[in-house]
């Protein structure tokens, strides 16, 4: 018998569907266990072999869940709405609702052909109104808590895709979809106050097991920031400029008043502005640039001065001047900076450029240096001592940031406060493939909801849903659509023509999973009581600052109105690192690189390409797809094939050290794929191998069995063919995960290292549970630690069991 995979994997593929396999079940008394990953959105390209990554990989934990008696659901779904599919029926002429149905059928061909153990009867997808009728339910709570409302703002504007885009969606100045150079429009635009849950979306981090990196992504996004508000009363004026403050301690240092182009404050002025033309300008030539552009540190500062305006400094009452700059933003600190150029980088830039005053007013304490006037040579950043700040001086920066806040707050002419760098969701999009906004728009009554008894408001057919570039959607061309009655008076009303962007259908899609037929509500409260929350869920690096944030917020609101019935929807996250092609680079159609798992699969067979995914690297870095690679793992399943082939006969028990081996091989699995290295479980499979291989007389069907178990989750089709061919009736999935035994995994002997003085000077085999003393006798009996030790006086000696022994002389 030859391993033929091509042959056994559809055949297996066949039995698993048509017995029910991988079914979760609603209320068993079995334990739960939720896995979760990313749901796809089926692009016309079809799955690559990146996106094998995690599928593969969460396969094996469902698996390895279900062999240790837990009622597993690991679902799947389409993300179909949004732009990838938009564009992709642009550049091929398909509509979308055409192309969604074609590449849904595809990528369920290509999942289906990996053998993955979803749970298929509780697919769902985001166009089918049945789905985004929930969504839009969702909309209207937020509408009624007012958690949804309209604005006229600024926006992200994508040229190319002719859309407004979120901050979240905007990564370095480019659209993160189609990496065009967004750029900026006004348009009035459906907000969601995700602000309103800032807090908590930091505070309840603490409640999950997330690896640290994701903790910090979510964390550094929201930008939480303490600090003190200070007003800067506008002198012959009754105005004043409100600037956010986390260095309430360098106050006596500003120079300046810096303020954003948008700043309401400009126009108010307008009278005192000696040079309004030159400042009118400036700011028209602001509108063009991102916000990601005006902020970035290493451009460079660019500001006019407002000629006539000067601002009174509250704690010390000097006269400053206020300019206006591009790098400061109106949706931070009150669109205001102080110009604190002896402590801050960015402000002495802008102070050298023009010619500012640079006061040091902070010494560091280490180094006594002060510089009391002048041109400071370098720019302190740190805390320390404070220099030329009156009544303060002398104190610490922490002692003086709440001395000199509470001062202010005394005088009425400052508060202590919270800032955010997170700003309201932009939910509004100007294309045709989403879920219509359920609002429609009334003379006489204004803003109104579509009752929830009419949802869904259906997407109509249209033929020409290409992007307008005007700001409005497709839509607002279907007049039988637009056009209809207001809900609360009968009379004429137009409906909202934006769409919601495709975060909105996967903010909550995991819910529905739970439920997934439920026609009357978003899913029953029993099935979410018992699935809720995720146990493990695994996504891309890329989504822990836009799917993670947003449904985290959808799952908390939705707890807040009693849906949800947990606090945090994932108890616990990881993430993957990108496979990127063989040249090194993102797999991508315009490179002609894109590697499909089709190609593999026809040439290497399934579990060839799921466990080099695993094997290929970290799990959580990325890494370059190697063709040696993987046929090197078909080496390996041919080599286990031989293996268990020439072992089948073998009926009596294995001997101790094969034995021993594969418990050993038990606990390393169990540790490894806890622990998310996948690489290291599937080396530790082919270390034994060979060591079977090499002791094939003393391997038995015993050890061949246990073996297989293991293997299960990894490599589901080749087990269960060589189980079958072992003689049993029923399948290798349903076998019980085996238990290593303690004993028979100590290690007998271990690498004692020998330091001195902290340096490893030796390394010596020894007996696993050496003592202290006979660990002693050996290291001081070694020729060559004799040797470092000649005309030294041994002082002490550390002795750490089973792993070192450190001789301080």
């Amino acid at each position: 018998m030859k391993y033929k995979p091509q042959e056994i994997e559809p055949e297996w593929q066949k039995f698993w569907e048509e017995n029910d396999f991988y079914r979760a079940e609603d209320f068993s008394k079995k334990p739960k266990f939720y896995v979760l990953i990313e749901f796809p959105y089926p692009s016309g390209e079809g799955l690559h072999v990146g996106h094998c990554r995690s599928y593969s990989a969460m396969d094996a934990i469902a698996r390895k869940k279900r062999m240790q008696g837990f009622n597993v659901l690991f679902p799947i779904g389409w993300d179909a709405f949004g732009l990838p599919t938009e564009n992709y029926a642009i550049r091929t002429g398909i509509h979308p609702s055409v192309a969604t149905e074609k590449n849904v059928a595809n990528f369920k061909r290509q999942l289906k052909s990996l053998g993955l153990s979803f749970d298929w009867p509780r697919e769902i997808n985001t166009t089918d109104p049945q789905y985004y009728k929930w969504t839009q339910w969702i909309f209207l709570q937020l509408f009624k808590k007012g958690l949804a409302y309209q604005a006229e703002i600024p926006i992200n504007w994508c040229p190319r895709c002719k859309t407004g885009l979120s901050n979240e969606e905007v990564i370095d100045e480019k659209h993160e979809r189609c990496g065009e150079l967004v750029t900026q429009k006004v348009l009035k635009q459906w907000m969601i106050k995700i602000t309103e849950y800032a807090d908590r979306l930091i505070d309840d981090l603490e409640k999950v097991n997330f690896w640290e990196k994701i903790k910090a992504q979510q964390i550094n996004w929201i930008g939480r920031s303490y600090g003190a508000e200070i007003d800067f009363p506008v002198e012959n004026s009754n105005k004043k400029i409100s600037v956010f403050t986390t260095r309430t301690d360098t106050l006596f240092g500003t120079t300046a008043l810096v303020i954003a182009p948008e700043h309401k404050i400009i126009s108010d002025l307008k009278s005192q502005v000696a040079n309004f033309e030159e400042v009118k300008k400036y700011i028209e030539k602001s509108k063009n640039k991102t916000e990601f552009e005006r902020t970035k540190l290493e451009k460079e500062k660019t500001g006019v001065p407002l000629k006539g305006v000067s601002v009174i400094n509250p704690i010390n009452e000097e006269k400053i001047p206020v300019w206006v700059g591009d790098y400061v933003v109106g949706t931070y600190g009150r669109g205001a900076v102080m110009v604190v150029p002896a402590h801050d980088k960015r402000d002495y830039d802008f102070a050298q450029k023009y010619n500012l005053p640079i006061r040091q007013v902070i010494m560091p304490i280490k180094t006594g240096k002060n510089t009391d006037s002048g041109k400071s040579k370098e720019v302190f950043v740190g805390y320390g001592k404070l220099v030329n700040s009156g009544q303060f001086n002398g104190l610490n920066s922490e002692g003086a940031i709440g001395k000199i806040t509470d001062w202010l707050e005394k005088k009425n002419l400052g508060r202590k406060t919270v800032q955010y760098k997170l700003r309201d969701w932009v939910f509004s999009r100007q294309h045709y493939w989403g879920e219509p906004i359920p609002i429609v728009h009334c003379q006489k009554c204004g803003v109104v909801p579509v009752p929830e008894k009419d949802l869904p408001v259906e997407l109509p057919y249209i033929e020409k849903y290409q992007p307008t570039g005007t700001g409005q959607s497709p839509l607002s061309a279907i007049s039988d659509w637009v056009n209809t009655k207001c809900p609360q008076c009968g009379g004429p009303a137009k409906r909202e023509t934006d769409t919601m962007p495709n975060w909105a259908g996967s903010n909550w899609y995991f819910m529905r999973y739970c439920d997934p037929q439920n026609h009357k509500e978003l899913a029953d409260s029993k099935k979410l009581k018992y699935w809720m929350p995720i146990n493990w869920y695994n996504g891309g690096m890329e989504h822990t600052t836009l799917h993670l944030l947003y449904s985290r917020f959808i799952y908390k609101f939705l707890y807040d109105i009693g849906i949800s019935p947990s606090l945090e929807p994932y108890e616990r996250r990881t993430s993957h690192g990108m496979v990127l092609a063989e040249d090194g680079r993102k797999m991508s159609k315009s490179f002609g690189n894109v590697i499909s798992p089709d190609e593999i699969i026809k040439k290497f067979g399934a579990d060839t390409l799921r466990i080099y995914e695993m094997f290929m690297g970290p799990f959580d870095q990325a890494i370059s797809w190697n063709t040696q690679g993987v046929k090197g793992v078909l080496r390996f399943l041919e080599k286990l094939w031989r293996l268990v082939l020439s072992c089948s006969k073998n009926k009596k028990n294995s001997g101790k050290e094969i034995t021993a081996a594969v418990h050993k091989l038990n606990k390393k699995i169990n540790q490894d794929l806890e622990k998310v290295k996948f690489n290291t479980a599937i080396a530790a499979f082919m270390e034994f191998t060979n060591f079977a291989l090499a002791n094939k007389k003393n391997v038995g069907q015993d050890a061949i069995e246990k073996t297989l178990i293991l293997l299960a989750p990894f490599a589901p089709h080749l087990t269960e063919e060589l189980w079958h061919f072992l003689g049993h009736k029923d399948s290798i999935h349903n076998q019980r995960w085996p238990k290593y035994d303690k004993e028979l995994v100590k290690e007998k002997k271990i690498t004692l290292i020998i330091q001195i003085n902290g340096k490893v000077r030796e390394k010596m085999a020894a007996e696993a549970g050496i003592s202290e003393e006979e660990a002693k006798k050996i290291a001081l009996e070694s020729k060559k630690i004799k040797k470092y030790l000649k005309g030294k006086e041994v002082k002490r000696i550390i002795f750490v069991p089973d792993k070192l022994i450190n001789i301080v002389a």
